[in-house]
């Protein structure tokens, strides 16, 4: 989870412990009978802790969405580079091959040429 997300979920602890303690010293403060102060405390306490998980849920499914998100926008992005890299390898291949044939077509004229020009000067010295 990114840096945010930390921070948001150490701001939502901090929150919900913050309001629990003020609550249970507003409670215990309060002129009322120790069973009923228990039994708000308790009534408290498990409110508090199904708001926490309902929050630990809800950040939860955010983090998995993002994550989901990212993950496809790199699998996009990983597809996209690989193609274009086997694009330009087939550009260069493609490039290589004709001028090594362009080039060894000249050789061989070239050589042949020269062959040529050989066998002449030599029916040329016997006779």
């Amino acid at each position: 989870m990114s840096k945010k997300g930390n921070n948001a979920a150490g701001v939502l602890a901090g929150l919900l412990a913050g309001a629990a303690a003020g609550v249970v010293l507003g409670m215990l403060y309060a002129p009322e009978e120790g069973k009923e102060t228990r039994k708000k405390i308790k009534n408290k306490a498990n409110d508090l802790k199904d708001q926490a998980v309902d929050q630990y849920g809800k950040v939860s499914e955010k983090a998995k969405s993002q994550y989901q998100d990212v993950s496809e926008k790199v699998k996009d992005q990983y597809h996209n580079i690989t193609s274009q890299v086997k694009e330009t390898a087939d550009k260069v291949a493609s490039t290589v091959k004709e001028g090594y044939d362009k080039y060894k077509d000249q050789a061989i004229a070239k050589t042949t040429e020269v062959v040529k020009d050989v066998e002449a000067e030599l029916d040329g010295l016997k006779s």
